[in-house]
């Protein structure tokens, strides 16, 4: 197995490599290669990790950034970037030892969203795993070997290209697209990687989606349950997730909203039923007069796996005046 990522400030926190050799056997050979720098032209060790990769049954290739104040670090507060593809010459390093033939994961050490669209495309497993904490590379490598089924979901969306931005879920019927066309002359409009978005080592189905009551006064509560099944052979863990999206409205509304979430796991075969108590409120926003409001009409419900993936729709109205509601809610959520 080879290894190869830039340099990173290892004393505050356990390595990538150092959880790697923790993990496995001793008789299990790991060979190590710097590759490059993390925000520098030189391709000086491209060799020694194209060499080491060819001699590997699988590379490992840990990319990123590094986060602080000082004008070395390529993320972190008054350090802004002007491109957020993966700084230096971290992407030709993952395209060399790509060419190499030898299977490629590569795992994102990063603390904003990179665009990353050939990586995506010709590398077939990515671990997204933020700026880890002490312990990072020994969860690393516990998900890399199978120790811990990944469960995480995306707190942002992922952009194709820099001119996306600004790109999120929650945006207005009339934003994030090209007028009339929808999708770019040169690009799709949705992100390479949605908000929400996580893969697992299992899989889940969705089913029995339940709304009631099917219209609600402003004051009222919707409750709405869906059946999450395990369908693989592995225990895992799946965040449900639950948008509303209000069809029409005084001021127009965005085209989905997380409303509520929550985090399962599951057995190989089990099935759990989760149950959403969104109150109405939660569907309030300020009106022309600054009026911070909940309005009658119907509501889509989504529930999926992520704010691209949803398995299940419905529809409930919300009925009577227009009503002046206050501006903190919780959408309660059971697990059955």
């Amino acid at each position: 197995m080879a290894l190869s990522y830039p340099t990173w400030n290892t004393y505050l926190f356990l390595s990538p490599l150092a959880g790697i050799r923790a993990v496995l056997s001793p008789n299990t050979k790991v060979y190590f290669a710097k590759g490059c720098d993390i925000n520098s032209d030189d391709t000086y060790g491209f060799d020694k990790a194209v060499a080491v990769a060819k001699q590997s049954q699988v590379a490992i290739v840990v990319v990123g950034g590094q986060s602080g104040l000082t004008r070395k670090s390529t993320c972190g507060e008054s350090n802004d970037r002007s491109d957020i593809g993966l700084p230096g010459v971290q992407q030709q390093l993952v395209e060399a030892i790509h060419a190499t033939g030898t299977p490629v994961v590569l795992v994102m050490l990063n603390g904003r969203p990179y665009t990353i669209p050939w990586i995506a495309e010709n590398i077939p497993a990515i671990i997204e795993a933020w700026i880890p904490a002490q312990e990072g590379g020994t969860a690393v490598a516990n998900v890399l070997f199978g120790k811990v089924n990944p469960g995480g979901k995306l707190s942002v969306s992922f952009p194709r290209s820099v001119g996306q931005l600004p790109l999120y879920y929650n945006h207005k019927p009339s934003s994030c697209r090209s007028h009339w066309h929808g999708d770019y002359v040169d690009l799709p409009v949705s992100p390479l990687f949605p908000f929400g978005h996580g893969l697992s080592y299992t899989q889940f189905d969705y089913s029995n989606l339940q709304i009631s009551p099917e219209q609600v006064e402003p004051s009222g509560t919707v409750t709405v349950s869906i059946d999450v099944k395990n369908v693989g052979d592995r225990v895992g863990d799946e965040v449900v997730q639950l948008y509303l999206s209000d069809r029409v409205g005084s001021v127009t509304r965005p085209v989905r909203e997380l409303k509520g979430f929550k985090r399962i796991t599951l057995q190989p075969g089990e099935k759990r039923t989760i149950v959403f108590y969104a109150p109405a409120a939660c569907l309030g926003f300020y009106d022309r007069q600054m009026d911070f409001v909940v309005e009658p009409g119907q509501v889509d419900v989504m529930v999926g796996s992520s704010s691209a993936d949803i398995r299940v729709r419905g529809l409930f109205e919300i009925v009577g005046e227009v009503t002046l509601v206050g501006q903190t809610f919780e959408t309660e959520v059971e697990v059955l």
